[in-house]
């Protein structure tokens, strides 16, 4: 291994576990939330909801770390993936995902159904322009990582690794599934409940594929 390839790779192996500590970041600051904000109820409140009141400051910098680890990882991603299929498309994919939870964090969502304590009950009357945009962020950061499932899918087809090849299909599917459902508007309990599964096999599955490909660099190192 050259000296100019050591220092590459160490960057990149950094990078990636910073986006691997993102999904945990993420999920244990909005667990600690669940339990202790006074009136939120994870089988009705989307969790943004949390970046209002008082201690919405705690969630919004919850969407922007998180945001700014996820492109570190899509980074150390892209270094990590020089060659074959979606070494492009996979971490710009992923980069445009950190982006939306940083547009989240920026846009805050509207209060509704009684959340904060003292919101009215049900839907928002209105709809403001940071809850639009903070909708837009969320969305297209969503859509991001499903298509980023299904590039990693083909990419890990083409490798002949079929057991992360169909996690990251049933990743895709099942997350699209969940939002396409609380995207709806329905308000069903049930919906609410499958949406915050799916965020959560979301971010397992992208704090794995970061942890594999470090996995792979420094088993490459090993080999130099």
């Amino acid at each position: 291994m050259t000296a100019s390839h050591s220092p590459a790779r160490a960057t990149a192996a950094t990078l990636l576990a910073l986006g691997a500590a993102a999904g945990p970041f993420y999920v244990i600051v909005g667990v600690a939330q669940i339990l202790t904000r006074e009136g939120f109820d994870w089988t009705r409140h989307a969790l943004s909801l949390m970046s209002n009141g008082p201690l919405g400051w705690i969630q919004i910098a919850n969407f922007l770390v998180s945001g700014l680890l996820v492109i570190a990882g899509a980074k150390g991603l892209r270094d990590a993936m020089p060659a074959g299929r979606g070494r492009l498309a996979a971490p710009l994919l992923v980069g445009v995902y950190g982006l939306g939870l940083i547009g989240a964090a920026f846009f805050t969502a509207d209060p509704a159904l009684g959340f904060p304590p003292g919101t009215p009950e049900g839907p928002p009357p209105s709809i403001t322009t940071h809850g639009l945009l903070h909708f837009v962020s969320g969305g297209i950061g969503f859509l991001a990582l499903i298509a980023a499932c299904f590039v990693m899918a083909a990419r890990y087809a083409a490798e002949r690794q079929p057991a992360w090849t169909w996690l990251s299909i049933a990743t895709g599917v099942l997350f699209f599934a969940g939002f396409a459902g609380i995207a709806s508007g329905s308000g069903s309990r049930a919906l609410t409940v499958a949406f915050y599964f799916a965020v959560l096999l979301a971010w397992t599955w992208l704090t794995l594929v970061f942890l594999k490909s470090a996995q792979k660099l420094s088993a490459h190192k090993s080999q130099l």
